[in-house]
């Protein structure tokens, strides 16, 4: 049986509920990018495999967790999935695959440009890489599972220095998404003003891990059993792609390779 850390977000915990169609939503959101060979880099427990998969003459998902990798064998018996940790992208060609997708990855990686670098390197001449990650300026506190978060201008310099062509846009909400984003703000500042001496931002992320993972819950519980029914019903179709990624709570980028 899986056990869900707040960083991963389940589909089978109703708290996590508006964290799961977030990220649910980029993968509805790049279905219009997708096309041949598929990559996906970091494809977790598979959240949007089946959302994928239809659009792709082939897919390969890779993840650095074997059990994860395991279960997805299990569930999707058709598709390749393989353990790997990167970057590099060891054992994978140069200009082989048309689509990359890589959702709430870059974040964890501690050599970014190396990893953007090497998702270029695999892309065929013409492709596209579709990435997720989160806006630091809507980010509530230091995430710990986090290397680092960028602004919607850190990740297109960065991007823009790798890739031919940068399309920057962002994943934001409704009402009914910003009402429950500005709930949590409210919640964790409660939780942060006991936090005097800013350790959040001092302390060794390794250190922060248990019990950021520990108010996390707590708050995502809270958050559920203060706003009830609103909590549950909110869907992908309430998360919108903006034009102007500043107004996303996640930077959503097409990275294009030059035919």
């Amino acid at each position: 049986m899986a056990t869900y850390t707040t960083e991963i977000a389940s589909d089978k915990l109703v708290s996590d509920n508006p964290i799961h169609q977030r990220l649910l939503k980029a993968y509805i959101a790049a279905k219009p990018f997708i096309s041949g060979n598929l990559l996906e880099v970091g494809c977790g427990e598979g959240r949007g495999v089946e959302v994928l998969l239809p659009l792709a003459n082939s897919y390969l998902g890779i993840d650095k967790i074997q059990e994860v990798i395991d279960s997805l064998k299990i569930k999707f018996p058709n598709v390749d999935f393989r353990q790997a940790v990167i970057p590099p992208f060891e054992g994978f060609e140069s200009n082989s695959f048309d689509t990359v997708v890589s959702f709430q990855v870059i974040e964890h990686i501690p050599n970014d440009r190396l990893f953007l670098e090497e998702i270029y390197r695999v892309l065929k001449p013409g492709g596209k890489a579709i990435i997720s990650t989160p806006n630091i300026n809507h980010t509530l506190s230091r995430n710990p599972w986090h290397e680092r978060e960028y602004t919607p201008q850190q990740l297109i310099d960065l991007a823009s220095g790798i890739f031919d062509e940068v399309q920057a846009n962002g994943i934001g909400g409704n009402e009914s998404v910003w009402s429950y984003h500005e709930a949590n703000r409210r919640s964790v500042q409660k939780i942060m003003r006991f936090d005097i001496f800013n350790l959040q931002y001092k302390l060794p992320a390794g250190l922060l891990r248990m019990p950021y993972e520990i108010l996390n819950r707590m708050n995502r519980n809270k958050l559920h059993q203060q706003q009830g029914e609103s909590v549950v019903a909110i869907s992908h179709e309430d998360y919108i792609l903006v034009d102007d990624p500043s107004k996303g709570l996640d930077l959503f980028y097409i990275l294009s390779k030059k035919k």
